[in-house]
């Protein structure tokens, strides 16, 4: 009966969380400006609407701009991290690591003001590169978790034996390390990528009069007619963010298979 009772809330809490999304795509094809039931018909219209808003081009290519720059800083960043904390012992390496992770717990909209006070406070104009450092600053710890796991189980021993062979730190990290923890650096990539694209608040207050497109999208729910073309826009999104993941996942798998590590859970 316990179990029973367990199963049902979390069908419950499943149906609760991801309603709104199931609800994005039927609306998106459906030929009415109303977001409201009974449906009228199908349309692709909605789809073929985004071709036609100059604008939302321009975030788009901010949005892409900032995702692809702050994952690959954060990812860059997570591998110097994670290889420290995984294979060297340092004077104050818990609290460091600590600091370093701490804006997974932080609340964004503290972050984004904390950042926008001190880049006004030094006369920093806001454009799209502070919005890279602001997603850079978030999307770091989910890259160093991702990459610490990946590290972790990596056999210590496939890199002394490279360096009995007579190679240098340096080579063994680039012929070795780096090539069997590939899957976790492709998968940091693309999980870091869907977070920056994605992210809104930091966004908000850090992009000045360069918005990104989940910015674009808050300012487009003032207008109902709008508000069809932006539930095909999301629908897109949700895709999107669902074949990143997927392939996120493939790839942090594969990376475990080829270790030999044992799986302990992951994004899907």
């Amino acid at each position: 009966m316990k179990g029973q009772g367990l199963r049902l809330y979390a069908i419950l809490y499943l149906i609760f969380l991801y309603a709104p999304i199931v609800l994005l795509p039927i609306f998106a094809f459906n030929d009415a400006t109303i977001i409201s039931f009974p449906l009228r018909g199908f349309t692709t219209k909605w789809f073929a609407a985004l071709a036609d808003l100059p604008t939302l081009h321009l975030a788009l290519k901010n949005s892409l701009i900032i995702a692809v720059s702050s994952s690959v800083l954060a990812t860059t960043l997570g591998i110097f991290a994670a290889r420290a904390s995984t294979r060297y012992e340092f004077p104050g390496k818990g609290g460091l690591m600590g600091l370093i992770m701490l804006p997974l717990v932080l609340p964004e909209v503290i972050v984004a003001m904390s950042l926008l006070m001190v880049l006004l406070g030094i006369g920093i104009d806001l454009a799209i590169w502070t919005v890279i450092l602001g997603h850079t600053l978030i999307c770091t710890p989910f890259a160093i978790a991702i990459l610490s796991a990946a590290f972790q189980s990596l056999d210590k021993s496939l890199e002394e034996a490279a360096y009995d062979l007579g190679e240098s730190k340096l080579s063994t990290f680039r012929l070795i390390t780096l090539p069997l923890v590939m899957p976790g650096i492709i998968s940091s990539l693309l999980i870091s990528f869907t977070i920056s694209l994605d992210e809104f608040i930091i966004a908000f207050f850090l992009a000045g009069s360069e918005p990104t497109l989940p910015v674009y999208i808050y300012s487009q729910l003032r207008f109902p007619k709008q508000i069809p073309a932006i539930m095909a826009l999301g629908t897109i999104l949700v895709a999107l963010s669902v074949l990143l993941l997927t392939i996120a996942e493939y790839f942090r798998r594969r990376g475990l298979k080829k270790t030999g590590a044992k799986d302990t859970g992951g994004f899907l």
